[in-house]
């Protein structure tokens, strides 16, 4: 089996569980010298034997500058590049409008909106030609789900991101696409949907696809994206929602 990402460095941050522990499995298993970053040291420690393959974590929180720095101080000492970027360090927090607090819209803004600006700019003096960036984004960033309002405007400025770093990077030779997942089976969610009932039911209904998706799932069109089958893709959000938006 041709592994696609040989020896290639690959950081995800929010790398301990669902969509980036999945995505950092799939790397790691394709030869991938993977680097994951989580707040929790303890689950860092468990997503690294998780992953295996030699994956490296470096404990940080994705919105704080002096964290990120030590993370790419790690990689340049260990490898003196980046070639894949996953910025997927993310939260959700709903909250109506008419109910919202400072505290609320400063949590998710510094870790979905500074945490990925800062993710990507402090990698690219390790970044070459060739390189790739993929953003999480999220279906809420172009639909308007009730009291999601902040992070859904999170979303939907990282959507934008992808489309102005593409001409930022044009003459680097790197390239920048955004996955948005829909309804994915990760941790979190079978929490909610263990304590809202007839929850899995509606999201059913509402998606094409008649299921949820897997973390695996949006994992695949990330390893896609960061992948030479994608050479010619740049600025694009990829939606792996099962038909959601489409629909």
């Amino acid at each position: 089996m041709t592994k696609r990402f040989e020896d290639k460095v690959v950081v995800i941050t929010g790398g301990s569980e669902g969509i980036g522990l999945a995505t950092a499995k799939l790397f790691a298993a394709e030869g991938a010298h993977v680097y994951v970053t989580a707040r929790r040291q303890d689950r860092l420690d468990e997503a690294v034997n998780e992953i295996g393959h030699g994956a490296v974590g470096v404990q940080g929180d994705a919105a704080k500058l002096a964290d990120l720095d030590r993370l790419y101080e790690r990689i340049e000492r260990d490898h003196g590049r980046v070639d894949v970027v996953f910025a997927n360090a993310g939260i959700s927090e709903s909250g109506p409008i008419g109910g919202l607090e400072e505290a609320h819209f400063d949590r998710v803004f510094e870790t979905n909106v500074k945490g990925t600006v800062f993710t990507v700019q402090k990698a690219l003096p390790l970044m070459k030609a060739g390189g790739s960036v993929i953003l999480a984004g999220s279906g809420a960033g172009s639909k308007g789900l009730p009291a999601l309002s902040i992070y859904s405007a999170t979303k939907a400025a990282i959507r934008s991101f992808a489309r102005t770093w593409t001409t930022d990077l044009k003459t680097r030779g790197i390239r920048v696409n955004v996955v948005s997942a829909g309804m994915i089976m990760t941790p979190g969610m079978q929490k909610y949907l263990q304590h809202t009932p007839g929850a899995e039911a509606a999201i059913k209904a509402m998606t094409p696809l008649d299921r949820l998706g897997t973390p695996d799932e949006v994992g695949k069109a990330v390893l896609y994206l960061a992948s030479d089958d994608a050479s010619f893709v740049a600025g694009v959000e990829l939606f792996v929602d099962g038909g959601v938006l489409a629909a």
